[in-house]
């Protein structure tokens, strides 16, 4: 489970048979806190690859965008590929079961501004 913002615009693809796959970059970050002694510990943010399937793969694309904080259950995928210099690289991602938005929408979020013409 994953609380968190999103870090960039969706990237939202189609695969066999018109399979929506979309990818987003999820940042949960643990507050920073003072210890007894006085030492300050920052804030850390960690960021987390996030692959959502079919139905909500097509939430996404409609309604989810850079800085929306969204809610993640899903699991740990971890894969490793070649890259194009042949060097072996490692990826972990969390395919996502479920999410919910939890940024507030306005009148104004359904996809059309007060100022647009049409």
């Amino acid at each position: 489970m994953l609380i968190g913002n999103v870090g960039q615009e969706p990237e939202v693809r189609y695969v066999d048979q018109g399979v929506a796959v979309a990818r987003i970059r999820l940042a949960t970050t643990e507050r920073g806190y003072t210890l007894q002694n006085g030492t300050q510990v920052p804030d850390h943010t960690d960021w987390h690859n996030v692959i959502l399937w079919r139905r909500l793969a097509e939430i996404v694309e409609k309604y989810v965008h850079k800085g929306d904080k969204l809610y993640i259950e899903g699991r740990i995928r971890y894969t490793t590929y070649d890259d194009k210099q042949g060097q072996r690289r490692y990826a972990t991602e969390i395919w996502a079961d479920n999410m919910e938005m939890l940024t507030p929408k306005t009148n104004t979020d359904d996809g059309l501004s007060s100022t647009n013409p049409e």
